[in-house]
């Protein structure tokens, strides 16, 4: 394809006089990318691919994509497990020698220089432009008797644990994509299914629901919001609250999968941009730039709808190429 135009967004707000410092600092990237999932892999490739000095940071690979049992809605699989599309993915990336280092960062700040810095623990890294990519962390139940079970029958990952529990009744806390997918990988192995959701509807694939529903080893609960987590040295029981009846009910469990979401990784940059009230990064649809110039953002951890892997692919992409076009601005 041939060369596009620079939306006006980069000719309106690319700041025109920090090139010299650059001229004298070698140990600087074109280019940090913050996070290990789709959308962080997908921005490094198209980076690469535009010959842009990369390094991408992330604490670890994507858990999310990692505990996806099964996938059958990425274009050019009818069905693949999250573990291997994602070490499809980094064999890409790895293809294009892209500079990794596994490492947490807790900070982003701007030099007087118009530099942004990353810090990570000691560490602290330059680069002209950042995309912020960090996806979720785990979001817990909170309730007494979660984090005591924690691997004795409370897990969040199917994909680990799934196999523990061949024949065991189980719970699944979540009526949203990743609860349904963990109740279809369970059905490999649970002899009964109950699948919680705290709202008033399922928001899982329709798909997904009527496999279950045939396969009459789950039963659908909605408005639960769960009280506790019993046992003694293992799981033994889950209590919840219907919330339009008020009545409490006791379900015999041998586990209990969490399902509920992420908690969006955005503090370390909230200084230099705009969150919403879920913690997710306000940015600029079209180009995926946050408040400030030059820093970037895709992915779940972004205030874009739907997260879906091949959303946070696109918008990785996307975020790449508005930051090769605003540094080609300022070049």
């Amino acid at each position: 394809m041939g060369r596009q135009p620079l939306p006006q967004e980069f000719t309106e707000r690319a700041p025109k006089n920090s090139f010299n410092f650059y001229s004298m600092t070698k140990n600087i990237y074109d280019l940090i990318i913050i996070g290990g999932g789709p959308a962080a892999i997908t921005a490094g490739i198209y980076g690469a691919r535009k010959k842009l000095k990369i390094l991408v940071l992330a604490e670890r690979p994507s858990w999310k994509l990692n505990s996806a049992p099964i996938i059958e809605n990425y274009p050019g699989f009818n069905s693949i497990s999250g573990p291997e599309l994602l070490k499809r993915m980094r064999e890409q990336l790895n293809y294009y020698k892209v500079g990794e280092k596994e490492e947490k960062v807790d900070r982003v700040k701007i030099t007087g220089e118009g530099v942004f810095e990353v810090g990570a623990g000691k560490n602290k890294y330059l680069a002209k432009t950042v995309i912020v990519a960090s996806g979720g962390g785990l979001k817990t139940l909170g309730v007494p008797g979660e984090k005591e079970f924690t691997g004795k029958g409370v897990s969040y990952c199917v994909t680990c644990d799934g196999p523990l529990f061949f024949g065991k009744n189980v719970a699944v806390i979540g009526g949203g994509n990743a609860g349904m997918e963990t109740a279809l990988e369970l059905l490999n192995y649970a002899n009964k299914i109950y699948i919680l959701e705290i709202t008033d509807r399922f928001w899982g694939d329709e798909a997904n629901q009527e496999k279950l529903r045939k396969s009459r080893k789950a039963e659908f609960i909605l408005n639960a919001r769960i009280q506790e987590i019993k046992g003694e040295k293992f799981v033994k029981s889950l209590v919840f609250e219907n919330k339009k009846t008020k009545k409490i009910k006791e379900l015999s469990v041998d586990g209990v999968f969490v399902e509920i979401g992420s908690a969006f990784r955005s503090d370390f940059v909230k200084d230099l941009v705009e969150l919403n009230e879920f913690g997710e990064i306000i940015v600029d649809s079209k180009i995926g730039e946050t408040k400030t110039p030059g820093l970037f953002a895709a992915g779940d951890v972004t205030d874009i709808p739907y997260k879906q892997i091949i959303i946070a692919a696109g918008e990785g992409a996307k975020a790449a190429l508005s930051a090769y076009h605003y540094l080609f601005k300022r070049t």
